[in-house]
């Protein structure tokens, strides 16, 4: 796992916990601070024993022109989280398009539903860009976007015109919430709180919040969901998916689902206790 920073991350527990599963007791993977910089290098010196690389922000852009084939998903998104390593060859994958339509199907939205919307996307970054594309795959064609800043979303802009998707730009405050049923929140933690204050007061509120964020866990804007009755939908199916989607590209195994997600979910409650105990 390359980023800056990523001594945070949960995605070492997810794969180790693979690997074990599947028998690959001699395979490794850790968590390797890297930022725009040092990625060249990096990945110049990943020699025959590498399998792949995970990558997390600020890599998933810096990381394409340094490829030697793309995945169409990769391209129209944008922004590619996944790197094989194979036949001297660098091939890059987006798995966080496909992680977020399978943990809403978990949820029960689905593309054989119907179209989910109206939908509202929170945040315009390379997250934002793979939700755009998971709402594609589940229907929608235009999608109201909520951006702090609109002059920073130009990525975002470019991948709606590549995936075919129209987005509408709109204010970042409260009334970006109205008719929304399916809310996809990819900001940081605190960027919400405004939001989150403002739900209480909604007739309806959405119907489902996914909140891409992880831990600490329940975000402000996940707990007032919640509590207004939405479907809550959290951080750690978007990674649980993704990285199984990761360890298929990577092991040409299928991934072991129940075994990563009860690694994964161990260590978040161990991180919470020692949150707690701090």
């Amino acid at each position: 796992m390359l980023g800056s920073p990523v001594g945070h991350s949960l995605s070492p527990v997810l794969h180790m916990s693979a690997y074990a599963a599947l028998g690959l007791t001699w395979w490794r993977y850790e968590a390797i601070e890297c930022d725009e910089a040092g990625l060249p290098a990096l990945l110049d010196s990943c020699g025959p024993d590498w399998a792949g690389l995970s990558l997390t922000m600020p890599l998933k852009r810096a990381v394409l022109p340094l490829l030697d084939r793309l995945d169409p998903l990769v391209t129209e998104i944008g922004g590619a989280n996944t790197v094989i390593l194979a036949a001297a060859s660098r091939l890059g994958y987006n798995t966080d398009a496909p992680g977020m339509v399978r943990a809403l199907a978990e949820h029960g939205v689905r593309a054989d539903a119907g179209p989910p919307g109206p939908c509202l996307i929170l945040g315009g970054g390379a997250t934002a860009c793979a939700a755009l594309a998971a709402l594609r795959d589940l229907g929608e064609r235009s999608v109201p976007v909520a951006v702090r800043d609109p002059g920073r979303a130009a990525g975002l802009t470019a991948a709606a015109d590549r995936m075919g998707m129209a987005v509408r730009f709109v204010p970042f405050g409260p009334s970006a919430l109205d008719g929304a049923r399916l809310v996809i929140s990819t900001v940081p933690g605190g960027a919400a709180d405004e939001l989150a204050r403002s739900l209480p007061a909604l007739a309806p509120a959405p119907a489902v919040l996914f909140d891409v964020r992880y831990h600490p866990w329940p975000t402000p804007l996940a707990a007032a969901a919640r509590q207004a009755g939405s479907l809550v939908i959290g951080g750690f199916d978007l990674l649980l998916y993704q990285a199984a989607l990761q360890v298929e590209l990577m092991t040409g195994r299928p991934a072991p689902l129940g075994e990563m997600r009860r690694a994964g979910l161990e260590a978040l409650v161990g991180r919470a206790d020692a949150g707690a105990a701090g």
